[in-house]
């Protein structure tokens, strides 16, 4: 791990809660690896605090922040710019605080979405190929809109998305008409509570991923599903959720013999590295970094 100097640059983690988090653990191996005078530490921000948190940024003249629950889909209103992808899906996972021609830091704040990116680029790893797929996604937060926002816009066929009926479900239908409108994909919006339809399009399904807080702290005994007869063994199944390793929702998957079961360490890993390259302009080694961090 890197010494800490007068010279050491800071990087955010913003999200409450925020204590499980593999975050920094992953940014400080790579900043220590590709010779970044850098540290990443993790700062409980929720609604309330964040426009104060994203001005300690300019103020201490920090290299930007990740962003995390519950702050993704409301961060982009204490920022300068905001690049396309993470203005389609309407949620931002990192702030960058851009440098000039000499490379000191501006204050001025970009925020991007490397969220459904880094989703994606683990599946790519394990050698799943999204387009043609018909997909269920749980969930219409940052994390959930990012995943289904890429993946329509690099082929998913068809994306079939659930949630409760609470003040978040407007916004899947939102994300459902922006996807219809801008992608070849064809998406609808369903209400978690409807069980039945649930079984019956993960039947048809060939992807699920379930992107809620669902089987992390305070959550860990909790799973969206019924149970687990409503996986079938082709299905491949994804938990956004990293920790614990292995949520509720992964074991009634495996018990329904499903092979491809997956946690949320990939898709971690993979929008860090995007982002640790939008922070620094360096890249770190994937197989270090899959070694280091047990993946």
């Amino acid at each position: 791990m890197p010494n800490i100097t007068g010279h050491t640059e800071l990087v955010g983690l913003m999200a409450y809660p925020i204590r499980h988090s593999q975050s920094p653990t992953t940014h400080n191996l790579a900043y220590d690896k590709i010779g970044v005078d850098a540290v990443q530490l993790a700062f409980e921000v929720d609604n309330d605090s964040l426009k104060d948190a994203i001005q300690s940024i300019r103020a201490l003249k920090m290299l930007g922040a990740n962003i995390s629950m519950p702050n993704k889909t409301v961060v982009h209103q204490y920022l300068d710019d905001v690049d396309e992808a993470a203005r389609l899906c309407g949620a931002i996972n990192t702030v960058v605080n851009t440098r000039d021609a000499d490379g000191n830091v501006t204050g001025f704040l970009k925020g991007y979405n490397t969220d459904g990116m880094g989703y994606w680029q683990a599946m790519k790893e394990e050698g799943i190929d999204c387009k043609g797929m018909k997909m269920v996604l749980i969930g219409t937060g940052g994390a959930a809109t990012a995943v289904a926002v890429r993946g329509a816009l690099d082929g998913v066929a068809e994306l079939h998305l659930f949630n409760i009926r609470d003040k978040f479900y407007p916004r899947g239908e939102e994300i459902v008409d922006i996807i219809n409108r801008n992608t070849a994909c064809k998406a609808d919006m369903h209400d978690l509570g409807d069980k039945a339809l649930l079984r019956e399009l993960m039947g048809q399904a060939d992807l699920l991923c379930d992107a809620t807080g669902m089987g992390m702290h305070p959550l860990e005994d909790r799973t969206n599903i019924p149970d687990p007869s409503y996986f079938h063994p082709e299905l491949i199944v994804t938990d956004t959720v990293y920790a614990p390793r292995e949520t509720v929702m992964m074991k009634q998957a495996k018990e329904a013999g499903c092979t491809r079961v997956y946690n949320g360490m990939g898709m971690m890993l993979f929008q860090a590295l995007i982002a640790i390259e939008l922070f620094t302009g360096k890249s770190a080694p994937v197989d270090y970094m899959k070694k280091k961090l047990g993946i």
